[in-house]
């Protein structure tokens, strides 16, 4: 059925690789799987009903806030369903299969961090939160802000390196020149300074990496254009008549590609990486976004009594760097022109 969707033989081959690629195709599965359950994570790990029955009226609180007062509770500002009381018979509850929140305290544990139990699977952080919950929507956050990066850097890098790979002469010079200025700043003292400035948050930190992350795909995508701008098919779009928009994004641009789509799941993986390195150090998102570098700054500083708090992290962060390396493996040998 996918294999229809190929009207291009050389994508068609290129697919049949990728597939032959049993490692990269698992992996993919693996992360459509961490994407799903973390996209829809408010129906498996939350303090708040998927849905209830209360008075005889359905509600969604899982999915919409509701105010107290619509349940009669007039003197609060945030409604606590599980303290809350059914009204008639009648009426029911639905539980996510976690019922914990990503702030959310474990108020009947003697001390904090706890260790794993059955009410929670990946035991509590130091004020007592649920790991398993602050992992899966830490996957959000995490594989979120890697995509965007990547999405932001990599147009940033493709317009430098375009431009520079098909113009050429000065404008290539001067271009260079410049890159090799923007490499050559300290990327964590400058980013230390922001954040002492303008404090920490994802959008801050979006930017500040995506300035920074464009200068390696910029080389490739230069180089492809300074190739493909003398080749045959760009000169005769030339002599034609063929504008310079059109000689880039209809001839140069989409045979430039295969470098960006190949770096792309490293990249990915790496900038995943990147946040965790940046949360455990105190320079990532603010407090108390769900982060698994905060929850290596805990295990660092509860070495000895709590094992969970460096295990379950590393293995989440081992896997999501794994399966997106193990695609870009399948991707980078599906576009190799020798095979």
């Amino acid at each position: 059925m996918i294999e229809s969707l190929f009207k291009n033989e050389l994508n068609l081959r290129r697919y049949r690789r990728f597939k032959a690629n049993k490692s990269a195709v698992i992996s993919t599965f693996i992360l459509l799987i961490l994407i799903f359950f973390s996209v829809t994570a408010n129906i498996w790990a939350n303090n708040k009903p998927i849905m209830m029955k209360h008075n005889g009226s359905l509600y969604f609180p899982a999915i919409k806030t509701y105010h107290p007062s619509v349940f009669g509770n007039e003197n609060e500002f945030i409604a606590d369903y599980k303290k809350m009381e059914l009204v008639k018979d009648g009426d029911w509850k639905l539980w996510p299969p976690i019922r914990w929140g990503t702030n959310e305290s474990n108020s009947e544990l003697d001390s904090y961090p706890s260790k794993p139990t059955k009410d929670n699977l990946f035991g509590t952080d130091d004020r007592g939160r649920d790991v398993l919950t602050r992992l899966l929507y830490g996957f959000r956050y995490s594989f979120g802000f890697a995509v965007i990066v990547w999405m932001l850097s990599f147009a940033i890098g493709i317009c430098m390196g375009a431009l520079m790979g098909f113009s050429g002469g000065l404008v290539d010079l001067v271009g260079q020149r410049f890159v090799e200025v923007v490499e050559s700043l300290p990327f964590l003292i400058l980013l230390i300074t922001l954040v002492s400035i303008f404090g920490a948050s994802m959008t801050l930190l979006v930017i500040f990496l995506a300035l920074f992350g464009w200068i390696t795909i910029s080389y490739y995508v230069r180089a492809e254009f300074l190739k493909l701008r003398r080749l045959d098919f760009v000169e005769a779009a030339r002599s034609i008549g063929g504008s310079r928009w059109r000689q880039v994004f209809k001839h140069i641009l989409p045979n430039a590609l295969g470098p960006v789509i190949t770096f792309s799941p490293f990249v990915i993986a790496a900038n995943i990486s990147t946040l965790a390195i940046l949360d455990f150090l105190g320079f990532g998102l603010p407090p108390p976004t769900p982060s698994w570098g905060e929850l290596f700054q805990q295990a660092q500083k509860n070495v000895t009594v709590a094992w969970w708090l460096a295990v379950f992290p590393a293995l989440a962060l081992f896997i999501s760097i794994m399966v997106m390396n193990l695609i870009g493996d399948g991707v980078r040998d599906a576009l190799d022109p020798r095979k």
